[in-house]
């Protein structure tokens, strides 16, 4: 049934377009690989390297702070333990996740991993710490030197055996990263000290007094691993988030099977089974409502604390929070389909991206150990030929200070740790970001273009105005039963509104003995045998209804951009309703905001003008782009970016497609989940325009913790290396100790994990 002046409003405006997808080609897979042992971002350039060396591999992205590598590869030309040997063959842990494992499971098995990876650090760092400390303050002599070389021996082979070993298989493959420069640094140290205690006479020869730097060694590996177990703690905060929302998921569910209830294994919940949620338990997974009514906190999906009501035909979603009612449900999506799944799912991915910004720690890490080690070289000969009391104790002394304290792991850090606590901080804001490119570009947006049905609008049609002509003979509540009644046949929007509405003013409606939809005009029948017709003027005119007593006030309401419908009973007009979508309730205050950050706003829309002029009067918005199809859309994002912008689409992420997939970020409003999880850059799980300002100010705030997390790693070494190397000592007599070195690199990763955890903080304006 078409119906004159009805503005043409989100999904009716066009039919909807497929989504844009990026299809795989045939045959390739992609697979996550847990990797162990990495610590800097010359190790994750080692493990990238070595996989996308690989034949069959398509691309290899390692992430230092999840630990893992994602690897889109052809199976056909290269297996998934052969990309474990790969990862294996540069001295790094891998193996392979369970094929069957449920997300709790494989998260658990990281949080464990992790567990024992921090036990081990700190257990072998508070040992190596204690054994330094007595080494120290035990008195020279050549027998307290054979104690302190048995001592460290024992310490480099237990505590400390894994820097060396990777050191070497890093040395046959030509590369260099964290632990070369451990490796080198004590392993020059102790040489030195062991020569010194077993042939003191080589020394003695050369004119040279020994030193001893037995308790550096053991100091200086024990403080590393104290910064690597605090590192290791630090990650495991990071991933609270994703923790948090794996833990949603009840362990249990109660079902009726055979015509008996029983409690099964989330997991062992199939498609089609009755589930029974009682009050106060979580749903065990997605479906629809069968019987039964309930408040759900939705909370976990919208960052909505609101309750909201849930009846009979409506969609249940696993892991909310059942109110103080009962209901039975079908079981729809289970397993890897749920929504729950596909958030962690999502969320995981986006922590094992790279962001642009990732590039520059690259690049810079894939110079900065051989680097470093020439300066370590260049520093050993100037103390040695410089330094008139210098000699060769004295020498080696600041070459290793330099290459301790030169160690990149907090360059490594500092990207990845922002992107990974400010995503999980976004999933608790209800603001689902896939990964640091999108949490990137956010920061810098500087237009965001709204659609209006559905995303400054309701995006359902409603009854807004009533207009009761009192000299009809037909009274306002008998009017509305009969428009109701008659509505009820008719499955098209307006004709929904207006029977909703009659609906909640609590008016019984009856059948329709006859039904006839008038094209472009409205519909007729006959109820409760009166004669009853819907529609516009035109429509009036036709069945000899005059409509000029309600005319005026008719104008009045088109102008604002509704839909103006009269009621006829009897051949004599009964009054008439407006019909409209309404703007959403915070779609004002988010525009505010949205200006606010700086951001150009435009109203994007296939709305007839004068409906995009009224929502964007009520809105705030300053700008208007109205009858355009979806292709049209696109046109415009694309003609905004032309003119230098940098610019967001915000839509339903179905009829909106072809803008979103333009779009520098594509953001998709929560009423779409289901496909706009997989099609968006960001996911708003709530209707609300103002996660979209939340999102952006999220961004900012991650943008600025990776500039200072970089700014303070790259100038650590930029200040850090010169005075390892001695440059304040011909003024200030000021040396820096492979001891304090150690300490201070440790620091420096410990700093960037616990300024990005600032992150989890965040509050939007």
């Amino acid at each position: 049934m078409a119906r004159a002046g009805l503005p043409v409003m989100g999904a009716a405006a066009s039919a909807a377009p497929a989504l844009p997808t990026v299809a795989p080609a045939p045959g390739d897979r992609k697979l996550e690989i847990p990797v162990t042992g990495m610590h800097c971002a010359a190790c994750v350039g080692r493990v990238q390297g070595a996989l996308e060396e690989a034949p069959g591999v398509k691309s290899a992205v390692v992430n230092l702070m999840t630990g893992s590598a994602t690897v889109a590869f052809d199976p056909a030309k290269v297996s998934p333990d052969a990309l474990v040997e790969r990862i294996r063959s540069t001295g790094y842990g891998a193996e392979l996740a369970g094929a069957n494992a449920s997300a709790a499971e494989d998260q658990e098995r990281q949080d464990a991993a992790r567990r024992d990876e921090y036990l081990e650090y700190r257990t072998k760092g508070t040992v190596s710490l204690t054994l330094g400390a007595i080494l120290m303050f035990l008195p020279m002599s050549l027998a307290t030197a054979w104690v302190q070389l048995a001592v460290t021996t024992a310490v480099i082979l237990w505590a400390g055996r894994h820097f060396y070993t990777r050191a070497w298989t890093g040395f046959r493959h030509h590369s260099a990263d964290m632990n070369t420069l451990i490796a080198v640094g004590t392993g020059a140290a102790y040489s030195f000290s062991a020569t010194a205690t077993v042939a003191p006479r080589v020394f003695n020869a050369a004119g040279v007094m020994p030193g001893l730097y037995f308790e550096a060694v053991v100091i200086i590996i024990a403080l590393i691993l104290v910064g690597n177990a605090l590192e290791a703690r630090a990650k495991g905060q990071t991933a609270g988030a994703l923790r948090r929302l794996i833990n949603l998921q009840p362990a249990s569910a109660r079902v009726t099977r055979s015509e008996v209830e029983i409690d099964i294994p989330v997991g062992h919940v199939v498609r089609g089974d009755m589930v029974l949620v009682r009050p106060g338990e979580r749903v065990p997974v997605d479906g629809e409502i069968v019987s039964g009514a309930s408040a759900v906190d939705e909370s976990m999906l919208t960052g909505e604390p609101m309750p909201v009501l849930k009846q009979a035909g409506d969609r249940v979603v696993g892991g909310t929070i059942n109110g103080t009612g009962a209901f039975r449900y079908r079981a729809t999506t289970v397993g890897v389909d749920s929504v729950l799944a596909r958030i962690v799912r999502m969320m995981k991915e986006a922590q094992g991206t790279r962001a642009p910004m990732q590039r520059l720690a690259d690049r810079v890490s894939g110079v900065f150990v051989p680097v470093v080690l020439s300066i370590a070289i260049v520093t050993f000969v100037a103390w040695y030929l410089l330094v008139a009391d210098g000699g060769l104790v004295r020498a080696i002394v600041p070459a290793v200070a330099v290459l301790i304290i030169a160690c990149p792991c907090a360059m490594g850090l500092a990207v990845p740790a922002a992107v990974m606590v400010a995503t999980g901080r976004g999933a608790e804001l209800g603001v689902l970001i896939k990964g640091g490119e999108a949490l990137e570009r956010a920061g810098s947006l500087t237009t965001i273009v709204l659609d209006k049905t559905g995303t400054v609008s309701e995006g359902k049609p409603a009854v807004t105005d009533l207009r009761w002509h009192g000299q009809s003979g037909t009274d306002e509540a008998t009017m509305l039963r009969f428009a109701g009644t008659l509505e009820a046949s008719s499955e098209h929007p307006i004709a929904s509104a207006i029977a909703a509405y009659v609906k909640k003013r609590g008016i019984p409606v009856s059948v329709a003995s006859s039904f006839e939809a008038v094209s472009g005009r409205g519909a007729i029948g006959v109820v409760e045998g009166r004669a009853v017709s819907v529609g516009n003027a035109a429509l009036m005119g036709e069945w000899g209804i005059d409509p000029s007593p309600l005319a005026a006030e008719a104008l009045v309401l088109a102008s604002d951009g509704k839909t103006v419908v009269f009621v006829g009973v009897d051949g004599r007009l009964a009054g008439l309703l407006a019909i409209s979508d309404p703007i959403r309730a915070t779609s004002a205050e988010a525009v505010m905001r949205l200006k606010a950050l700086g951001l150009e706003v435009v109203l994007l829309t296939g709305d007839q003008r004068v409906a995009a002029d009224a929502i964007a009067r009520a809105a705030h918005i300053d700008r208007v782009v109205a009858e355009v199809l979806p292709e049209q859309k696109r046109d415009e994002i694309a003609r905004l970016q032309r003119a230098g912008g940098v610019v967001a689409m915000v839509g339903d992420g179905i009829n909106d497609a072809p803008a979103l997939a333009q779009a520098d970020v594509g953001i998709a409003m929560g009423a779409g989940t289901d496909i706009a999880i997989e099609a968006a850059a960001i996911t708003l799980m709530r209707s609300d325009l103002r996660s979209a300002a939340h999102a952006i100010e999220l961004s900012r705030a991650t943008m600025r913790t990776m500039r200072q997390n970089l700014f303070w790693a790259l100038a650590y070494n930029s200040l850090g290396i010169p005075i390892a190397a001695g440059v304040l000592y011909p003024s200030l007599g000021l040396l820096l100790s492979p001891v304090l070195a150690s300490a201070a690199m440790a620091m420096s990763s410990v700093s960037v994990l616990t300024n990005s955890l600032r992150l989890r903080r965040f509050r939007p304006v």
